[in-house]
């Protein structure tokens, strides 16, 4: 899926707004007795044990790419198992696939939904949700600046194609013969703290860049970083910062 490293303890820094998009998302599947249910891209496992409290009766699979976030989910209890969605096909008792912020990373997610959606058996449930943020400042000033001279060529970002629209996945999963539903919401964060924009995509959106970078010109690139995330999402007179955040969601179920 990617070699970017992930810092399991950063990421949840932010547990409660990363985990709300999983909870809609979770809301509009309507499954009753599964057989099988995939976490697919279970991170750190803190949203896995939602699926086994919903369907105590479903063996719960959980799969991730990054050995960080296995090994945190293992800590948590989760029999979470190192595997990159591209390899992953269904097994024919698989009755729900949730895959959480996790396809942004994957280029070729497109080819794998319309794969993983005609392989599920009828009455399945496909559940995906990925950020649809690429546009907004917090991702285009790393853009920006990653293109300025002193920047420029240390890593090449994911832009505003990355992921796509809800339309384009409702037609891609009717098409692969799901009937769907599919919406985006934009979530008003309230972040506290200094530079809590910055600290909030260090967990994500920076990640490749602190591995392109050794950590002296990390440090500096954060330097210069900062103050125009600061400009961009200015802090209130009471100390917090609103960091909206669009968010797109489809949920297939095959007929």
């Amino acid at each position: 899926m990617t070699r970017t490293s992930w810092d399991p303890a950063l990421y949840l820094g932010f547990d409660d707004h990363r985990s709300r998009p999983f909870l809609d998302l979770l809301a509009r599947v309507g499954a009753a007795e599964p057989r099988r249910v995939v976490d697919l891209g279970c991170g750190p496992g803190h949203l896995t044990g939602l699926l086994a409290q919903r369907w105590p009766g479903a063996a719960v699979t959980a799969l991730d790419s990054s050995p960080e976030m296995v090994a945190a989910a293992r800590e948590r209890g989760v029999e979470a198992e190192l595997a990159d969605v591209v390899d992953w096909s269904p097994t024919p008792d698989t009755d729900v696939v949730i895959t959480n912020a996790v396809l942004q990373w994957v280029p070729s997610h497109p080819q794998l939904l319309r794969r993983w959606v005609a392989a599920l058996a009828p009455g399945a449930w496909f559940a995906m949700q990925v950020p649809g943020n690429f546009e907004a400042p917090s991702h285009a000033l790393v853009r920006e600046l990653l293109a300025e001279p002193r920047w420029r060529g240390a890593v090449t970002l994911r832009g505003e194609l990355t992921v796509a629209q809800p339309v384009e996945y409702a037609e891609l999963l009717a098409g692969a013969g799901a009937d769907v539903d599919a919406w985006e919401t934009t979530y008003l964060q309230r972040l506290t703290g200094a530079d809590p924009v910055l600290q909030w995509i260090r967990g994500t959106a920076l990640r490749p860049v602190r591995d392109a970078l050794a950590a002296e010109d990390y440090a500096a690139f954060e330097t210069d970083l900062s103050p125009r995330l600061r400009k961009a999402y200015p802090q209130r007179t009471d100390g917090t910062t609103w960091f909206p955040f669009r968010r797109i969601f489809a949920v297939g179920h095959t007929t």
